[in-house]
């Protein structure tokens, strides 16, 4: 199909705004989910309230962050870029409904698993994962993208992960390897996807508002960091506290700060909507750092490099690429007012002391982490909500 009968078709959907575009209802999805999850995980933390699911508090915390949170961001980030690397049409309308149902009946299912039966939580839950799959194979492999190919490598290690983690809590109880699987295919992710749009992103700010130094193009460098990330984490995943795992991960931390300074960051401050990027990326090398230093040292726990990934990584990256891609499909300017830089501050200090309070132990800590993490996707969703599920596609308005 042609670009110009892709966009004529894209014109003539004529249902809900809020199906027209994979973006639109997951994003809302996922930041509604991001603050119920820790709206309940606090408490549970501090022992006041017990749900009816067959996981532990922590293990249903951490499954239902990167499962239920960041699979759903990550089918947004999908279902909107890959039209754009194929030309063909978004899936939009009931198919993309479908889609979303499967995603709630996840969440249900793992909240009221002790109800329904471990077994049928998990059909329930990976059925997601593996739609969304294959919806996105048959695009990549039907507009011949050869290049993106290696995106589903990483959503099938995911989809392995999650898994592990319902085999885990079926066969013994706590997950673990499914925990790192999960936890090392997002850090993975990050790491390709990022080192794809940071750049790309920084180079267009500088050179319309900032000539002089640009971002390094990409090189032999940057995929012997990604290798070299990959093959730590899979250490990471097997023998987590084994001196060569720490040895290498310090490594890859030193590697992933040079590729991080190499984009031109510090030339970007006086726009957020692009200084977010590299502050989020930078989450990354933190993680191996600390986690590495974990392995050497009793006074670096390994919780603060797993926080530095989760709570900043994540946390950072997905809000920056979720409030980009809503402002430039709708058609609004590329520009993050007040608002917006509100939301970056706030899960930048839910990070900040997450990690902080996995040296100090301090519950109070934990608890305004917390809160400026459900601060942080509560002002999404008021900002954001209402021209994610209102306002006409950016197709329509430019029509």
């Amino acid at each position: 199909m042609s670009m110009s009968a892709a966009l004529e078709s894209r014109r003539s959907y004529a249902g809900p705004a809020l199906f027209s575009y994979g973006f639109r209802p997951f994003f809302l999805a996922a930041a509604s989910w991001a603050a119920f999850n820790i709206l309940l995980w606090v408490p549970q933390y501090l022992g006041l309230l017990a749900l009816p699911t067959e996981f532990s508090a922590l293990d249903w915390h951490i499954h239902e962050m990167l499962y239920g949170y960041v699979a759903a961001t990550v089918a947004g980030f999908l279902l909107t870029a890959i039209p754009n690397w194929t030309g063909r049409l978004p899936v939009n309308g009931w198919p993309l409904a479908g889609l979303v149902l499967l995603w709630l009946a996840g969440r249900a299912a793992i909240l009221l698993s002790t109800n329904i039966g471990g077994i049928v939580a998990a059909l329930v839950d990976v059925s997601f994962l593996l739609a969304l799959a294959a919806v996105a194979a048959r695009e990549i492999v039907a507009g011949k993208n050869w290049r993106n190919l290696r995106v589903m490598v990483i959503l099938a290690v995911l989809i392995l992960g999650n898994i592990v983690f319902h085999a885990e809590v079926l066969l013994k109880g706590p997950a673990d390897y499914g925990i790192r699987i999960a936890i090392s295919a997002v850090v993975l992710l990050i790491s390709l996807i990022g080192g794809r749009v940071v750049p790309s992103f920084t180079n267009n700010w500088l050179a319309r508002n900032n000539p002089g130094r640009l971002p390094a193009a990409f090189s032999r460098f940057d995929m012997a960091t990604i290798v070299s990330s990959a093959f730590s984490l899979v250490l990471w995943i097997a023998a987590p506290t084994h001196l060569v795992t720490g040895a290498l991960v310090l490594m890859v931390g030193c590697m992933q700060s040079t590729r991080l300074i190499r984009w031109a960051g510090d030339r970007t401050l006086a726009e957020p909507l692009v200084l977010v990027l590299h502050v989020g990326y930078a989450f990354v090398p933190a993680g191996f750092f600390l986690l590495g230093l974990s392995v050497w040292s009793t006074l670096v726990p390994a919780t603060a490099g797993i926080h530095a990934w989760t709570a900043g990584a994540i946390g950072l990256m997905t809000l920056a690429v979720m409030t980009r891609a809503s402002l430039g499909h709708t058609g609004q300017p590329l520009r993050a007012g007040r608002a917006t830089q509100i939301i970056y501050a706030a899960v930048l200090a839910a990070a900040i002391t997450r990690v902080v309070a996995a040296f100090s132990g301090s519950i109070t800590l934990v608890e305004f982490s917390g809160v400026a993490w459900i601060a942080a996707f509560g002002c999404f969703l008021f900002v954001y909500g209402p021209m994610l599920a209102g306002q006409k596609p950016n197709w329509e308005r430019r029509a």
